[in-house]
């Protein structure tokens, strides 16, 4: 599970362009939307769900789903290896 959350932090850098960051600047359990944590938005929330698509082809079925899904990077881990197609 760590090298999923490793890979993770780095695909969430990657796409929402958070060059100044480090897989080590993010706390696997910090939130990711809010005042805490990485203080993500709802554009960024759109860039997750097409990462999850591209790169683990999960489909999001609600945005109810995907508040608890994105809820923190290992919460993220733990949904994508339990539901990942590729």
């Amino acid at each position: 599970m760590e090298d999923l959350i490793t890979q993770l932090k780095k695909e969430i850098i990657e796409a929402l362009n958070l060059e100044e960051m480090t897989p080590a600047d993010i706390d696997a359990e910090a939130p990711l939307f809010g005042d805490e944590g990485l203080g993500l938005d709802s554009i960024d929330a759109l860039e997750l769900i097409m990462l999850m698509e591209k790169k683990y082809g999960i489909k999001l079925a609600s945005a109810a789903q995907g508040k608890e899904i994105f809820k923190s990077v290992a919460a993220m881990a733990d949904y994508v290896s339990k539901n990942r197609k590729k």
